[in-house]
């Protein structure tokens, strides 16, 4: 299996067998252009470019018959995506530039749009810990319909980056429950039975009432399209996995199984929460025994449970956002790591 973790500075990639030992490894830097203050951005074609980079190196460290790698799987940050109607960059840059097409999870630009939607109190936000973030996506849309009229207009996908890899591997436009849940205020406890794999169809999980109010109604008018009509659980295998394309970048075979992608943190929340230790039994009461923290640019930590707990600036409670039938609880503090690094950084 091929696994790869799209950080805030780079990209991993690794080989593991079926026990989940690591068979080789490769990593690549990405690069962020900042602006101005408080915008961070980056570039779909420099990620795309450095995941087939990491992906070939990895495989042909790990020595593999192609033919044996049974599936590849993304995670990546929660940061916005734009293409237009030919899957080309949209520029979310003041610069015009169409190779800034992302908007980075860490970038503050949308602060005057995140006061208006928390203004409205619309229950919505319950879902978010009472308020939303400029780290989510709607104040982001919001911003760039306001002050990028052109690449509103221009852009036919509003992606989670999580989601543009998939989409970029296998042409199918599902969107990550996890992403659209914890990010876009998809409302998935609305209908539970989503965790089934022949039912994607999520338009039912948008609340075209908040979009409206925001000033977003035109995303409800065009049914959604362009922020995700089609929504699955984490892990679903998408469409007839890699296009031709797809795997001639990655140096992988066509047709190899691709599955729906989750946000980073939540990738290591389901591998810290599901850990064997022992001989215990993995459970959904053992679930609530336990806390996740995820160390990287931020810290963050994360915690399931059977029924919702609403708790002012603790986002979430997110249904089946990460362990399916569960309710998840996060908490922790922004680009905690980046600061450890600027100081450790300065003092050498």
């Amino acid at each position: 299996f091929v696994g790869v973790d799209v950080g805030t500075g780079s990209v991993r990639a690794g080989v593991f067998d079926a026990n989940g030992s690591q068979l080789a490894f490769a990593t690549k830097n990405i690069q962020t252009w900042s602006p101005q203050a408080e915008f961070y951005e980056q570039s779909s074609e420099d990620i795309w470019s450095a995941v087939a980079e990491t992906v070939r190196l990895s495989v042909e460290k790990a020595n593999v018959d192609l033919s044996l790698i049974k599936g590849i799987g993304f995670d990546a940050t929660c940061s916005l995506v734009l293409l237009d109607k030919d899957d080309k960059p949209v520029t979310v840059s003041p610069t015009g530039d169409d190779r800034q097409n992302i908007i980075l999870w860490m970038d503050h630009r949308a602060m005057k749009e995140t006061q208006l939607i928390n203004e409205t109190k619309h229950e919505v936000l319950k879902y978010v810990g009472g308020i939303i973030s400029p780290e989510m996506e709607c104040p982001k849309l919001l911003w760039l319909k306001t002050n990028l009229p052109d690449s509103w207009k221009r852009a036919a996908r509003f992606l989670d980056l999580a989601d543009y890899l998939t989409y970029r591997a296998t042409g199918d436009d599902t969107r990550s429950l996890c992403t659209v849940v914890c990010k876009w205020t998809f409302q998935s406890h609305r209908r539970p039975e989503i965790q089934s794999p022949a039912d994607n169809n999520g338009v039912w999980g948008w609340d075209e009432g908040f979009f409206r109010q925001i000033g977003l109604g035109d995303l409800a008018d065009e049914d959604w399209i362009r922020i995700g009509q089609k929504v699955g659980p984490m892990g679903q295998n998408l469409a007839a996995g890699l296009t031709s394309t797809a795997a001639r970048d990655l140096g992988l075979l066509p047709g190899t199984a691709v599955g729906i992608g989750i946000i980073d943190a939540h990738a290591g929340g389901i591998g810290t929460l599901g850990a064997r230790i022992r001989t215990e039994e993995i459970s959904p009461d053992l679930m609530e025994e336990r806390l996740a923290l995820i160390a990287g640019t931020s810290a963050c930590h994360m915690a399931c449970s059977k029924d919702p707990f609403y708790i002012n600036g603790i986002w979430g409670p997110y249904h089946s956002a990460m362990i399916p039938g569960m309710w998840l609880t996060e908490g922790g503090q922004s680009a905690v790591g980046a600061l450890l690094d600027q100081v450790v950084h300065s003092h050498v």
